[in-house]
C-alpha cells in the first residue's frame, strides 16, 4: 500500500541571538526550537527539527499540524518607557 504524501507548511521564526547566531521557533509546533551559528545553519537545523516532531507525532497516532491557514501580520505599538 502506498503512502499518501502531503505537504506541510510551516512559519518558522528566526531570532537573532545577542552573541551570534539565531534561535529559531516553530509556532506551529510546541515547544520545536532549535539553534543555528548561521542562518544558513539554522534554516537546516529547523528543517530537521521539524522532521523529527512529525516523526514522533506520527508514532503516537497524533494529527499533523502545519500553518496552511494562518495568517499572518504585526501589530506596532508606542508605548512610553
Amino acid at each position: 500500500m502506498n503512502a499518501q504524501v502531503r505537504q506541510l507548511n510551516y512559519r518558522v521564526i528566526f531570532r537573532p541571538e545577542p552573541e551570534g547566531g539565531y534561535t529559531v521557533l516553530v509556532p506551529a509546533l510546541p515547544g520545536c526550537i532549535t539553534y543555528g551559528a548561521t542562518l544558513e545553519e539554522a534554516r537546516s537545523m529547523a528543517r530537521e527539527a521539524i522532521e523529527v516532531y512529525l516523526d514522533s507525532l506520527s508514532q503516537h497516532g497524533e494529527p499533523l499540524p502545519d500553518d496552511s491557514d494562518t495568517i499572518e501580520g504585526h501589530i506596532v505599538l508606542r508605548h512610553a518607557a
